[in-house]
């Protein structure tokens, strides 16, 4: 995908397992508050999404669980690899999706994690939860497609 400018956004992490837990309804993207040694650390890959959500306190949307491992060469300067970090988004964004996760049901979920123009963007995604029927459902399907792909493969 390449934007304007040319250039493609790189993906760092994504997401998987929320794939399989949630249907998503709506993206967003925003931009992430880090420090120098955290962006480091994305850059060298070591971040994990798995089990990160979405929370809005006062009016700033929050990521928390997500796990960016210290930096290997930073002393003084490393966070806690855990600690919850701001979301940056427009007002209106975040109070629409204030009223839509209070009202509704829905959840806000990071998606994935990418550079845009050397920028740290997350994408977000606004989901629903599945039921356990829905999550059998969707493995088989997977399966059945994974079964066509390699019986295509072995005739030809």
């Amino acid at each position: 995908m390449a934007d304007k400018t040319g250039q493609g956004k790189k993906i760092i992490a994504q997401n998987k397992k929320a794939y399989f837990d949630y249907f998503v309804d709506e993206r967003y993207e925003a931009g992430i508050s880090l420090c120098g040694t955290e962006v480091k650390s994305i850059r060298a890959g070591a971040v994990n999404l798995k089990d990160s959500y979405c929370s809005i306190k006062d009016g700033q949307m929050l990521v928390c669980g997500m796990h960016i491992s210290p930096y290997e060469n930073g002393n003084i300067f490393n966070r806690n690899p855990l600690r919850d970090r701001t979301l940056l988004m427009h007002k209106k964004e975040i109070l629409k999706l204030q009223g839509l996760i209070t009202q509704k049901g829905f959840t806000l979920i990071p998606l994935s994690l990418y550079f845009v123009r050397g920028r740290v963007k997350v994408e977000v995604g606004l989901c629903r939860g599945k039921k356990q029927y829905d999550k059998r459902n969707s493995t088989a399907k997977k399966d059945a497609d994974r079964e066509i792909e390699r019986r295509m493969k072995a005739r030809g």
